[in-house]
């Protein structure tokens, strides 16, 4: 599948779309659909920056952009980080203003004539964008969460990641790869001599990363490379097709359904 003629690129991470754009965009399909990267600011042991889960989620809504024809939106920078406060750097806001921060989005986009939105999530502890899809999902307002744990699955096995999803925690070897194929610049030295692996985490939510790690790294970050990072970015914009066609047939219908009743 291709996106629209008139491609949304973006320049770091804010689109570049002017309102003609989305204008043109619009009126070559059905249904409207949105893309939002959600990511967080945390740290990410020393070698990977804390804007990493926000780099990534825009580098795969980005992918996104560039193969369906959906309107890139400038992401949510700052979430629920609140497993990561013992170091310095990490900001949090709360699940409630998370969840507040994407219902006003959504409403904004759907007053415009945008009637799907897809939450690009980066960060595993923003728990709260599921509740959020659920409830928009069962208001007649259709949204989803991107990526799936299936669609990452997916993504490792053809990428070629050796560590689990399971180990794969944190600053691992998924988010080193799509660092070093998207943002090179930003991966400092350090991550060939910073794997630690602790798979029994089953006290996280009570106790938080620090008792888990010293270095704030959960993860095999010395197998990442920019050839996987580029082939994870290309399995998760396959895998997104369904998704687009979900909300674009789905949406039709639904507002068909509405429209008769």
């Amino acid at each position: 599948m291709s996106g629209s003629d008139i491609p949304s690129t973006a320049y770091g991470l804010v689109p570049t779309d002017t309102t003609e754009d989305v204008r043109t965009r619009g009126a070559g399909v059905s249904t409207q659909v949105a893309v939002l990267p959600v990511g967080s600011f945390e740290q990410h042991g020393p070698y990977l920056p804390l804007a990493t889960d926000t780099l990534v989620a825009c580098a795969i809504a980005r992918e996104i952009a560039e193969a369906y024809p959906v309107h890139l939106l400038p992401p949510v920078t700052i979430a629920c980080s609140h497993e990561h406060a013992a170091w310095p750097g990490t900001v949090s806001i709360s699940s409630v203003t998370l969840h507040a921060v994407v219902r006003d989005i959504a409403a904004s986009l759907r007053r415009s004539g945008v009637e799907a939105l897809v939450l690009v999530n980066g960060h595993g502890g923003n728990y709260v964008l599921g509740n959020a899809v659920q409830e928009s999902s069962a208001r007649g307002e259709p949204m989803a969460l991107f990526p799936a744990p299936e669609d990452w699955e997916e993504a490792r096995e053809r990428s070629g990641v050796v560590t689990s999803l399971l180990t794969d925690m944190h600053a691992g070897e998924i988010e080193t790869s799509i660092l070093l194929h998207a943002h090179p610049e930003l991966v400092r030295p350090g991550h060939a001599s910073a794997d630690f692996v602790a798979d029994d985490r089953r006290h996280l939510l009570t106790l938080g990363m620090s008792a888990y790690t010293d270095s704030g790294v959960i993860g095999r970050p010395s197998l990442g490379s920019a050839e996987k990072g580029k082939e994870l970015l290309a399995s998760l914009a396959d895998s997104f097709g369904a998704y687009f066609s979900l909300l674009t047939t789905g949406a039709a219908a639904g507002a068909g359904a509405g429209d008769s009743v």
